[in-house]
Protein backbone atom coordinates (compact mmCIF):
# COMPACT_ATOMS: atom_id res chain seq x y z
CA UNK A 1 0.00 0.00 0.00
CA UNK A 2 1.47 3.25 -0.93
CA UNK A 3 1.39 6.28 1.32
CA UNK A 4 -1.36 9.27 0.83
CA UNK A 5 1.18 11.90 1.07
CA UNK A 6 1.65 15.30 -1.32
CA UNK A 7 4.75 15.31 -3.83
CA UNK A 8 5.99 18.30 -4.33
CA UNK A 9 9.53 18.84 -6.61
CA UNK A 10 13.07 19.71 -4.06
CA UNK A 11 13.76 23.08 -6.22
CA UNK A 12 16.36 25.35 -5.54
CA UNK A 13 14.31 28.23 -5.89
CA UNK A 14 12.13 27.32 -2.89
CA UNK A 15 15.49 27.39 -0.71
CA UNK A 16 15.96 31.62 -1.81
CA UNK A 17 11.81 31.99 -1.55
CA UNK A 18 12.02 30.48 2.07
CA UNK A 19 15.16 32.68 3.42
CA UNK A 20 13.22 35.84 2.16
CA UNK A 21 10.59 35.20 4.04
CA UNK A 22 11.76 33.02 7.38
CA UNK A 23 15.41 34.93 7.60
CA UNK A 24 14.66 38.19 6.02
CA UNK A 25 17.20 39.99 7.71
CA UNK A 26 19.92 37.27 7.65
CA UNK A 27 23.21 38.92 6.03
CA UNK A 28 25.09 38.46 3.58
CA UNK A 29 28.82 40.55 3.66
CA UNK A 30 31.04 40.87 0.92
CA UNK A 31 34.63 42.40 0.68
CA UNK A 32 35.08 43.59 -2.68
CA UNK A 33 38.46 44.26 -4.62
CA UNK A 34 39.12 47.59 -2.90
CA UNK A 35 38.76 46.12 0.30
CA UNK A 36 35.21 48.26 1.80
CA UNK A 37 32.11 46.31 2.33
CA UNK A 38 29.17 45.71 0.76
CA UNK A 39 26.24 44.04 3.18
CA UNK A 40 22.72 43.03 1.83
CA UNK A 41 20.19 40.68 3.36
CA UNK A 42 18.18 37.94 1.98
CA UNK A 43 15.59 39.80 0.89
CA UNK A 44 17.83 41.31 -1.21
CA UNK A 45 19.04 38.27 -2.33
CA UNK A 46 15.88 37.38 -3.73
CA UNK A 47 14.77 40.76 -5.50
CA UNK A 48 18.51 40.84 -7.03
CA UNK A 49 18.34 37.19 -7.87
CA UNK A 50 15.19 37.38 -9.53
CA UNK A 51 16.26 41.08 -11.56
CA UNK A 52 19.27 38.54 -12.66
CA UNK A 53 17.40 35.95 -13.73
CA UNK A 54 14.88 38.25 -16.49
CA UNK A 55 18.50 39.56 -17.45
CA UNK A 56 19.30 36.32 -18.42
CA UNK A 57 16.46 35.07 -19.93
CA UNK A 58 16.56 38.46 -22.59
CA UNK A 59 20.46 37.57 -23.23
CA UNK A 60 18.77 34.02 -24.76
CA UNK A 61 19.55 31.57 -22.18
CA UNK A 62 16.53 28.74 -21.60
CA UNK A 63 16.46 25.68 -19.98
CA UNK A 64 19.23 23.38 -19.85
CA UNK A 65 21.28 26.01 -21.33
CA UNK A 66 24.76 26.29 -19.26
CA UNK A 67 25.58 29.46 -17.70
CA UNK A 68 29.03 29.90 -16.69
CA UNK A 69 31.02 32.28 -13.49
CA UNK A 70 34.71 32.74 -13.09
CA UNK A 71 34.56 35.09 -10.36
CA UNK A 72 35.82 35.09 -6.36
CA UNK A 73 33.42 34.89 -3.82
CA UNK A 74 30.87 37.60 -3.13
CA UNK A 75 27.22 38.82 -3.61
CA UNK A 76 26.83 38.94 -7.23
CA UNK A 77 28.29 34.99 -7.61
CA UNK A 78 25.93 34.35 -4.50
CA UNK A 79 22.67 36.03 -7.08
CA UNK A 80 23.98 34.15 -9.86
CA UNK A 81 23.65 30.83 -8.20
CA UNK A 82 20.03 31.38 -7.39
CA UNK A 83 18.90 33.35 -10.64
CA UNK A 84 20.89 30.45 -13.17
CA UNK A 85 19.39 27.35 -11.82
CA UNK A 86 16.12 29.09 -10.32
CA UNK A 87 15.05 29.71 -14.00
CA UNK A 88 16.12 26.49 -15.21
CA UNK A 89 19.16 26.68 -16.54
CA UNK A 90 22.56 25.27 -15.59
CA UNK A 91 25.25 27.06 -13.71
CA UNK A 92 28.77 25.60 -14.12
CA UNK A 93 31.17 27.93 -11.84
CA UNK A 94 34.91 27.45 -13.15
CA UNK A 95 38.19 27.19 -10.91
CA UNK A 96 40.04 30.33 -12.37
CA UNK A 97 43.22 28.56 -10.92
CA UNK A 98 42.88 26.01 -13.52
CA UNK A 99 45.53 26.14 -16.37
CA UNK A 100 44.72 27.90 -19.63
CA UNK A 101 44.07 24.71 -21.85
CA UNK A 102 41.62 23.23 -19.18
CA UNK A 103 39.24 26.41 -18.90
CA UNK A 104 39.09 26.35 -22.41
CA UNK A 105 38.63 22.76 -22.21
CA UNK A 106 35.56 22.94 -19.44
CA UNK A 107 34.02 25.98 -21.33
CA UNK A 108 33.82 24.19 -25.06
CA UNK A 109 33.02 20.23 -22.99
CA UNK A 110 30.00 22.14 -21.39
CA UNK A 111 28.94 24.73 -24.01
CA UNK A 112 28.72 27.33 -21.78
CA UNK A 113 26.63 30.25 -23.73
CA UNK A 114 27.11 32.63 -21.02
CA UNK A 115 30.14 33.87 -19.12
CA UNK A 116 30.40 36.19 -15.87
CA UNK A 117 33.72 37.40 -15.08
CA UNK A 118 35.30 39.63 -12.42
CA UNK A 119 36.80 42.57 -13.84
CA UNK A 120 40.40 41.19 -12.78
CA UNK A 121 39.68 37.63 -14.91
CA UNK A 122 40.04 39.80 -18.55
CA UNK A 123 43.18 38.78 -19.14
CA UNK A 124 42.76 35.71 -18.49
CA UNK A 125 39.91 35.03 -20.66
CA UNK A 126 41.84 37.19 -23.69
CA UNK A 127 44.54 33.54 -23.70
CA UNK A 128 41.65 31.18 -23.05
CA UNK A 129 39.48 32.86 -26.31
CA UNK A 130 41.55 31.27 -28.99
CA UNK A 131 40.95 28.12 -28.00
CA UNK A 132 37.22 28.09 -27.94
CA UNK A 133 35.17 26.43 -30.43
CA UNK A 134 32.34 28.93 -29.97
CA UNK A 135 32.88 31.67 -27.54
CA UNK A 136 30.19 33.09 -25.19
CA UNK A 137 28.46 36.28 -24.43
CA UNK A 138 30.71 37.66 -21.65
CA UNK A 139 28.95 40.22 -18.55
CA UNK A 140 31.61 41.93 -16.58
CA UNK A 141 30.93 41.75 -12.47
CA UNK A 142 31.88 45.10 -11.65
CA UNK A 143 31.33 46.49 -8.37
CA UNK A 144 28.18 48.80 -8.17
CA UNK A 145 30.19 51.69 -8.13
CA UNK A 146 32.91 51.03 -10.26
CA UNK A 147 33.65 52.55 -13.67
CA UNK A 148 32.28 50.28 -16.21
CA UNK A 149 34.85 47.80 -17.64
CA UNK A 150 35.86 47.39 -20.98
CA UNK A 151 37.52 45.02 -22.95
CA UNK A 152 40.39 45.56 -25.32
CA UNK A 153 38.74 46.34 -28.59
CA UNK A 154 40.84 43.78 -30.85
CA UNK A 155 39.10 41.24 -28.57
CA UNK A 156 35.82 41.80 -30.54
CA UNK A 157 34.13 39.85 -28.61
CA UNK A 158 29.98 40.56 -27.36
CA UNK A 159 29.85 41.89 -23.16
CA UNK A 160 27.71 43.30 -21.02
CA UNK A 161 27.97 44.88 -17.47
CA UNK A 162 26.15 43.14 -14.20
CA UNK A 163 24.82 46.41 -12.21
CA UNK A 164 23.68 48.10 -15.51
CA UNK A 165 22.05 44.79 -17.18
CA UNK A 166 19.64 44.71 -14.07
CA UNK A 167 19.82 47.96 -13.03
CA UNK A 168 15.75 48.07 -14.85
CA UNK A 169 14.35 44.34 -14.47
CA UNK A 170 11.55 43.64 -12.70
CA UNK A 171 12.02 42.65 -9.10
CA UNK A 172 10.22 39.34 -9.22
CA UNK A 173 10.30 36.59 -11.37
CA UNK A 174 7.93 33.83 -11.19
CA UNK A 175 10.24 31.03 -10.28
CA UNK A 176 9.34 28.04 -12.70
CA UNK A 177 8.65 24.54 -11.22
CA UNK A 178 9.43 21.71 -13.04
CA UNK A 179 10.96 17.87 -12.33
CA UNK A 180 13.31 18.26 -9.46
CA UNK A 181 15.64 15.75 -11.16
CA UNK A 182 16.58 18.55 -13.97
CA UNK A 183 20.06 19.27 -14.13
CA UNK A 184 20.79 23.11 -12.18
CA UNK A 185 24.60 23.09 -11.38
CA UNK A 186 27.84 21.82 -13.13
CA UNK A 187 31.45 21.04 -11.44
CA UNK A 188 34.74 20.35 -13.18
CA UNK A 189 37.11 18.21 -11.07
CA UNK A 190 40.79 19.81 -11.28
CA UNK A 191 41.81 16.81 -13.99
CA UNK A 192 45.01 16.37 -11.74
CA UNK A 193 45.09 12.86 -13.62
CA UNK A 194 43.93 13.14 -17.40
CA UNK A 195 41.07 16.35 -18.91
CA UNK A 196 38.71 17.75 -15.87
CA UNK A 197 36.00 15.29 -16.03
CA UNK A 198 32.39 16.96 -15.67
CA UNK A 199 29.72 15.92 -12.37
CA UNK A 200 25.90 17.26 -13.05
CA UNK A 201 23.99 18.08 -10.03
CA UNK A 202 20.18 17.83 -10.21
CA UNK A 203 17.79 19.80 -8.58
CA UNK A 204 17.33 17.14 -6.03
CA UNK A 205 20.21 16.38 -5.19
CA UNK A 206 21.74 19.49 -4.13
CA UNK A 207 18.62 20.22 -1.90
CA UNK A 208 19.04 17.48 -0.44
CA UNK A 209 22.54 17.83 0.38
CA UNK A 210 21.75 21.51 2.00
CA UNK A 211 19.73 19.37 4.18
CA UNK A 212 22.13 16.69 5.16
CA UNK A 213 24.96 19.37 5.51
CA UNK A 214 22.64 21.76 7.67
CA UNK A 215 21.60 18.98 10.03
CA UNK A 216 24.99 17.22 10.19
CA UNK A 217 26.69 20.96 11.27
CA UNK A 218 23.61 21.77 12.82
CA UNK A 219 26.20 23.53 15.71
CA UNK A 220 27.70 25.86 13.38
CA UNK A 221 25.07 26.12 10.57
CA UNK A 222 21.82 28.28 12.73
CA UNK A 223 19.89 31.39 12.70
CA UNK A 224 22.25 33.56 14.11
CA UNK A 225 25.49 32.57 13.04
CA UNK A 226 27.98 34.26 10.89
CA UNK A 227 29.86 31.98 8.28
CA UNK A 228 32.97 32.37 6.05
CA UNK A 229 32.89 30.39 3.19
CA UNK A 230 37.08 30.63 3.01
CA UNK A 231 36.53 27.45 0.02
CA UNK A 232 35.55 29.24 -3.28
CA UNK A 233 32.33 29.67 -4.71
CA UNK A 234 33.82 28.13 -7.91
CA UNK A 235 35.17 24.89 -6.10
CA UNK A 236 32.24 22.01 -5.92
CA UNK A 237 29.70 25.09 -4.65
CA UNK A 238 31.82 26.09 -1.85
CA UNK A 239 30.85 22.70 0.00
CA UNK A 240 26.88 24.04 -0.40
CA UNK A 241 27.18 26.80 1.99
CA UNK A 242 25.18 28.88 -0.51
CA UNK A 243 22.24 26.94 -0.30
CA UNK A 244 22.68 25.36 3.37
CA UNK A 245 23.13 29.34 4.59
CA UNK A 246 19.91 30.35 3.36
CA UNK A 247 18.02 27.29 4.24
CA UNK A 248 18.71 27.85 8.23
CA UNK A 249 19.07 31.50 8.39
CA UNK A 250 22.95 32.04 8.40
CA UNK A 251 24.67 35.02 7.32
CA UNK A 252 27.37 34.65 5.05
CA UNK A 253 30.75 36.39 5.34
CA UNK A 254 32.54 36.72 1.73
CA UNK A 255 36.08 37.90 1.58
CA UNK A 256 36.51 38.00 -2.20
CA UNK A 257 40.15 37.81 -3.07
CA UNK A 258 41.64 39.15 0.33
CA UNK A 259 42.68 35.34 1.53
CA UNK A 260 46.11 36.69 3.26
CA UNK A 261 46.18 36.17 7.27
CA UNK A 262 46.09 40.36 8.26
CA UNK A 263 43.03 40.46 5.40
CA UNK A 264 41.17 37.46 7.03
CA UNK A 265 42.20 38.37 10.96
CA UNK A 266 40.42 41.56 10.27
CA UNK A 267 37.29 40.85 8.68
CA UNK A 268 36.98 38.27 10.77
CA UNK A 269 36.84 40.39 13.96
CA UNK A 270 34.72 43.30 12.12
CA UNK A 271 32.28 41.04 10.95
CA UNK A 272 32.51 38.55 14.01
CA UNK A 273 32.09 35.42 12.16
CA UNK A 274 31.63 32.69 14.03
CA UNK A 275 32.57 29.66 11.53
CA UNK A 276 34.65 29.43 9.13
CA UNK A 277 35.28 26.88 6.50
CA UNK A 278 38.44 26.50 3.72
CA UNK A 279 41.64 24.13 3.40
CA UNK A 280 44.62 23.95 5.61
CA UNK A 281 46.44 25.81 3.36
CA UNK A 282 44.57 28.99 3.89
CA UNK A 283 43.67 28.04 7.58
CA UNK A 284 47.09 27.64 8.19
CA UNK A 285 47.90 31.40 7.09
CA UNK A 286 45.00 32.52 9.69
CA UNK A 287 46.43 30.53 12.60
CA UNK A 288 49.58 32.23 11.86
CA UNK A 289 48.29 35.54 11.98
CA UNK A 290 46.15 35.21 15.44
CA UNK A 291 49.42 33.73 16.97
CA UNK A 292 51.05 36.59 15.55
CA UNK A 293 48.65 38.90 17.12
CA UNK A 294 48.55 37.10 19.90
CA UNK A 295 44.36 37.57 20.13
CA UNK A 296 41.62 35.32 19.41
CA UNK A 297 38.99 36.92 17.35
CA UNK A 298 36.19 36.76 20.50
CA UNK A 299 33.43 35.71 18.14
CA UNK A 300 35.22 32.47 16.30
CA UNK A 301 34.17 29.21 17.24
CA UNK A 302 34.99 26.96 15.45
CA UNK A 303 36.46 26.06 11.77
CA UNK A 304 35.63 23.18 9.17
CA UNK A 305 38.77 22.03 7.36
CA UNK A 306 38.30 19.43 4.62
CA UNK A 307 40.13 19.23 0.84
CA UNK A 308 43.29 17.41 2.23
CA UNK A 309 45.02 16.22 5.14
CA UNK A 310 45.78 18.13 8.79
CA UNK A 311 48.42 17.66 11.21
CA UNK A 312 48.01 17.14 15.09
CA UNK A 313 49.76 20.38 15.74
CA UNK A 314 47.11 22.39 13.50
CA UNK A 315 44.59 20.76 15.46
CA UNK A 316 46.26 21.16 18.42
CA UNK A 317 47.08 24.75 18.44
CA UNK A 318 43.42 25.59 16.99
CA UNK A 319 41.43 23.54 19.98
CA UNK A 320 43.89 25.54 22.35
CA UNK A 321 42.66 28.54 21.41
CA UNK A 322 39.55 27.81 22.15
CA UNK A 323 38.44 27.01 18.02
CA UNK A 324 36.75 23.70 17.80
CA UNK A 325 38.01 21.93 14.75
CA UNK A 326 35.98 19.93 12.42
CA UNK A 327 37.70 17.81 10.09
CA UNK A 328 35.27 16.44 7.00
CA UNK A 329 35.83 15.31 3.53
CA UNK A 330 34.13 14.49 0.58
CA UNK A 331 34.55 14.82 -3.08
CA UNK A 332 33.38 16.62 -5.84
CA UNK A 333 31.12 13.72 -7.05
CA UNK A 334 29.71 13.74 -3.50
CA UNK A 335 27.99 17.31 -4.27
CA UNK A 336 30.70 17.85 -1.86
CA UNK A 337 30.44 16.86 1.62
CA UNK A 338 30.21 13.26 2.90
CA UNK A 339 31.85 12.83 5.78
CA UNK A 340 31.87 15.72 9.48
CA UNK A 341 34.40 15.02 12.32
CA UNK A 342 32.17 16.43 15.34
CA UNK A 343 32.68 14.61 18.66
CA UNK A 344 30.35 12.41 20.12
CA UNK A 345 28.31 14.40 22.73
CA UNK A 346 29.33 12.27 25.02
CA UNK A 347 32.85 13.40 24.51
CA UNK A 348 32.80 16.42 23.86
CA UNK A 349 34.39 19.15 26.86
CA UNK A 350 37.25 16.34 27.38
CA UNK A 351 40.76 17.76 27.50
CA UNK A 352 42.62 18.00 24.43
CA UNK A 353 44.62 14.53 24.58
CA UNK A 354 46.04 12.37 22.59
CA UNK A 355 43.37 10.37 22.46
CA UNK A 356 41.08 13.51 20.79
CA UNK A 357 43.49 14.42 18.77
CA UNK A 358 43.63 11.07 17.32
CA UNK A 359 39.97 11.41 16.29
CA UNK A 360 40.01 14.41 14.89
CA UNK A 361 42.80 13.73 12.56
CA UNK A 362 40.13 11.16 11.04
CA UNK A 363 37.63 12.36 8.70
CA UNK A 364 34.79 12.18 11.03
CA UNK A 365 31.11 10.65 10.66
CA UNK A 366 29.24 9.87 7.66
CA UNK A 367 26.49 12.36 7.54
CA UNK A 368 23.09 11.21 6.87
CA UNK A 369 22.51 9.54 3.53
CA UNK A 370 26.00 8.18 2.60
CA UNK A 371 27.01 4.64 2.29
CA UNK A 372 30.28 3.36 2.34
CA UNK A 373 32.29 0.27 1.85
CA UNK A 374 35.83 -0.66 2.07
CA UNK A 375 36.95 -3.04 -0.86
CA UNK A 376 40.03 -5.28 -0.94
CA UNK A 377 42.34 -5.35 -4.35
CA UNK A 378 40.31 -8.59 -5.09
CA UNK A 379 37.03 -6.86 -4.55
CA UNK A 380 35.95 -7.89 -1.20
CA UNK A 381 34.55 -6.32 1.14
CA UNK A 382 36.46 -5.51 4.47
CA UNK A 383 35.01 -5.59 7.70
CA UNK A 384 34.87 -1.66 9.29
CA UNK A 385 36.52 -2.27 12.10
CA UNK A 386 39.38 -0.02 11.86
CA UNK A 387 41.89 -2.47 11.04
CA UNK A 388 42.62 -3.12 7.51
CA UNK A 389 42.35 -0.57 4.41
CA UNK A 390 41.48 -0.58 1.03
CA UNK A 391 39.67 1.53 -1.63
CA UNK A 392 36.61 3.66 -0.11
CA UNK A 393 33.18 3.30 -2.09
CA UNK A 394 30.18 5.35 -1.32
CA UNK A 395 26.98 5.66 -2.53
CA UNK A 396 23.88 8.30 -1.85
CA UNK A 397 21.35 10.59 -3.06
CA UNK A 398 23.75 13.35 -3.55
CA UNK A 399 26.72 11.55 -5.47
CA UNK A 400 27.21 11.19 -9.12
CA UNK A 401 26.00 8.21 -11.15
CA UNK A 402 28.09 9.27 -14.18
CA UNK A 403 30.45 11.53 -15.60
CA UNK A 404 29.25 14.39 -17.74
CA UNK A 405 30.06 13.27 -21.98
CA UNK A 406 32.65 11.18 -20.63
CA UNK A 407 32.20 7.35 -20.83
CA UNK A 408 35.78 6.20 -20.35
CA UNK A 409 35.60 7.76 -17.19
CA UNK A 410 32.55 6.67 -16.39
CA UNK A 411 32.99 3.15 -16.50
CA UNK A 412 36.02 3.55 -14.62
CA UNK A 413 34.62 5.11 -11.69
CA UNK A 414 30.81 3.40 -11.57
CA UNK A 415 31.69 0.10 -12.60
CA UNK A 416 30.34 -1.21 -9.40
CA UNK A 417 26.40 -1.00 -10.12
CA UNK A 418 25.47 1.62 -7.70
CA UNK A 419 28.91 2.96 -6.24
CA UNK A 420 31.25 5.53 -6.94
CA UNK A 421 34.89 4.45 -6.46
CA UNK A 422 36.45 6.88 -4.63
CA UNK A 423 40.20 6.27 -5.25
CA UNK A 424 40.65 7.16 -2.21
CA UNK A 425 42.62 4.45 0.05
CA UNK A 426 41.01 4.24 3.67
CA UNK A 427 39.57 2.16 6.81
CA UNK A 428 36.36 2.81 8.52
CA UNK A 429 36.55 2.24 12.54
CA UNK A 430 33.97 0.65 14.61
CA UNK A 431 32.47 4.16 15.49
CA UNK A 432 32.07 4.87 11.72
CA UNK A 433 34.92 7.13 11.53
CA UNK A 434 36.63 7.27 8.67
CA UNK A 435 40.43 7.77 7.81
CA UNK A 436 41.67 8.35 4.76
CA UNK A 437 45.39 6.90 4.48
CA UNK A 438 46.07 7.84 0.99
CA UNK A 439 44.73 8.07 -2.83
CA UNK A 440 45.50 5.14 -4.93
CA UNK A 441 47.45 7.11 -7.35
CA UNK A 442 49.77 8.36 -4.25
CA UNK A 443 50.66 5.07 -2.54
CA UNK A 444 54.30 3.92 -2.54
CA UNK A 445 54.97 0.84 -3.90
CA UNK A 446 58.44 -0.67 -2.79
CA UNK A 447 59.82 -4.14 -2.91
CA UNK A 448 56.23 -5.29 -4.14
CA UNK A 449 54.69 -3.54 -0.41
CA UNK A 450 52.79 -0.60 -0.30
CA UNK A 451 54.17 2.29 1.68
CA UNK A 452 51.26 5.19 2.78
CA UNK A 453 52.52 8.59 1.55
CA UNK A 454 49.31 9.84 3.82
CA UNK A 455 50.28 8.11 7.02
CA UNK A 456 53.63 9.41 6.71
CA UNK A 457 53.07 13.17 6.22
CA UNK A 458 50.94 13.07 9.58
CA UNK A 459 53.87 11.97 11.60
CA UNK A 460 56.17 14.81 9.77
CA UNK A 461 53.96 17.57 10.07
CA UNK A 462 54.13 17.20 14.03
CA UNK A 463 57.95 18.54 13.55
CA UNK A 464 58.25 22.20 14.34
CA UNK A 465 60.63 22.97 11.92
CA UNK A 466 58.40 21.91 8.49
CA UNK A 467 55.63 24.03 7.29
CA UNK A 468 54.68 22.00 4.47
CA UNK A 469 55.42 18.56 3.10
CA UNK A 470 55.06 15.20 0.91
CA UNK A 471 55.46 12.28 0.77
CA UNK A 472 56.46 11.23 -2.50
CA UNK A 473 57.24 7.89 -5.04
CA UNK A 474 61.01 8.07 -6.64
CA UNK A 475 61.69 5.57 -9.29
CA UNK A 476 64.20 3.02 -7.67
CA UNK A 477 66.41 0.62 -9.67
CA UNK A 478 65.97 -2.30 -7.07
CA UNK A 479 63.40 -1.56 -5.10
CA UNK A 480 60.72 -0.16 -8.14
CA UNK A 481 59.93 2.92 -5.92
CA UNK A 482 61.07 4.54 -2.74
CA UNK A 483 59.96 7.29 -0.65
CA UNK A 484 61.10 10.77 -0.24
CA UNK A 485 60.14 13.48 1.66
CA UNK A 486 59.68 17.11 -0.27
CA UNK A 487 59.56 19.66 2.74
CA UNK A 488 59.16 23.04 3.69
CA UNK A 489 61.33 24.21 6.76
CA UNK A 490 61.02 26.98 8.83
CA UNK A 491 64.11 27.36 9.52
CA UNK A 492 65.79 27.20 6.41
CA UNK A 493 66.11 29.69 3.65
CA UNK A 494 66.04 28.78 -0.16
CA UNK A 495 66.56 30.28 -3.30
CA UNK A 496 63.41 29.90 -5.73
CA UNK A 497 64.26 26.77 -8.06
CA UNK A 498 67.09 25.95 -5.83
CA UNK A 499 66.77 22.95 -3.17
CA UNK A 500 68.53 21.40 -0.67
CA UNK A 501 69.27 17.55 0.56
CA UNK A 502 70.01 15.56 3.64
CA UNK A 503 73.28 15.68 2.40
CA UNK A 504 73.64 19.29 1.89
CA UNK A 505 74.51 20.78 5.15
CA UNK A 506 74.61 19.24 8.78
CA UNK A 507 71.35 20.97 9.58
CA UNK A 508 69.53 19.34 6.95
CA UNK A 509 71.49 16.12 7.92
CA UNK A 510 70.23 16.23 11.32
CA UNK A 511 66.80 17.57 10.44
CA UNK A 512 66.97 14.33 8.12
CA UNK A 513 67.31 12.17 10.86
CA UNK A 514 64.80 13.87 13.85
CA UNK A 515 62.12 12.82 10.86
CA UNK A 516 63.34 9.30 10.23
CA UNK A 517 63.56 8.91 13.88
CA UNK A 518 59.71 9.73 14.66
CA UNK A 519 58.30 7.94 12.05
CA UNK A 520 60.42 4.96 12.93
CA UNK A 521 58.09 4.79 16.04
CA UNK A 522 55.41 4.26 14.19
CA UNK A 523 56.41 2.27 10.90
CA UNK A 524 59.02 -0.36 10.07
CA UNK A 525 62.56 0.14 8.91
CA UNK A 526 62.11 -0.95 4.88
CA UNK A 527 59.17 2.14 4.96
CA UNK A 528 61.69 4.65 6.50
CA UNK A 529 62.41 7.77 3.38
CA UNK A 530 65.73 7.56 1.54
CA UNK A 531 66.41 11.13 1.56
CA UNK A 532 64.98 15.02 2.73
CA UNK A 533 64.21 17.62 -0.05
CA UNK A 534 64.08 21.22 1.17
CA UNK A 535 62.22 23.62 -0.96
CA UNK A 536 61.06 27.49 -1.11
CA UNK A 537 58.17 26.05 -1.49
CA UNK A 538 55.67 23.26 -2.73
CA UNK A 539 53.33 23.16 -5.85
CA UNK A 540 49.92 23.66 -5.44
CA UNK A 541 47.39 21.95 -7.80
CA UNK A 542 44.38 24.66 -8.60
CA UNK A 543 42.30 23.53 -5.83
CA UNK A 544 44.83 24.46 -3.12
CA UNK A 545 46.36 20.86 -2.03
CA UNK A 546 49.59 19.89 -2.70
CA UNK A 547 50.87 18.71 -5.97
CA UNK A 548 52.23 15.39 -5.38
CA UNK A 549 51.93 14.73 -9.22
CA UNK A 550 54.15 17.74 -9.83
CA UNK A 551 56.72 16.73 -7.53
CA UNK A 552 57.13 13.04 -8.83
CA UNK A 553 57.60 14.56 -12.44
CA UNK A 554 60.23 17.13 -10.80
CA UNK A 555 62.33 14.84 -8.75
CA UNK A 556 61.68 11.33 -11.12
CA UNK A 557 65.13 11.65 -12.71
CA UNK A 558 67.18 13.65 -10.13
CA UNK A 559 66.72 10.65 -7.43
CA UNK A 560 66.30 7.22 -6.85
CA UNK A 561 69.40 5.57 -8.22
Amino acid sequence: MLGQMMQRPLLIADILKHAQTAFSDSEIISRVNDKSIHSQNFCDLAVRAAKLAHAIQMRGIKMGDRVATLAWNGHQHLELYYAISGMGAICHTINPRLPVESIAYIINHAEDKLLFIDPGFIPLIDEVLPHLDAPPQIVIMAAHNAEPTEFPAEMQIEHHHYEAMIAAMPDHFDWPEFDENTASGICYTSGTTGSPKGVLYSHRSTVLHAFQVGLSFSKALQEGARILPLVPLFHVNAWGLPFTCPLVGASMVFAGQHLDGPSLYDLITTQKVTSAWGVPTVLTTLLQEIESRGETPKSLTNILVGGSAVSASFITAYENLGISVNHAWGMTEMSPIGTQGNLPTKREGQNIGPEIIATKLRQGRKIFGIDMKIMDQNGAEIPQDGKLSGELYVRSNTTASQYYKNDEATAEAFHDKGWFRTGDIANIDRSGNLLITDRAKDLIKSGGEWISSLEHENIIMSHDDIAQCAVIAVPHEKWDERPVIVAVANSVQIDKDSMLTSKDSPHTEKLFGELVQMLSQHFPKWQMPDDLILLETLPLTATGKISKLKLRQKFKKNLGK
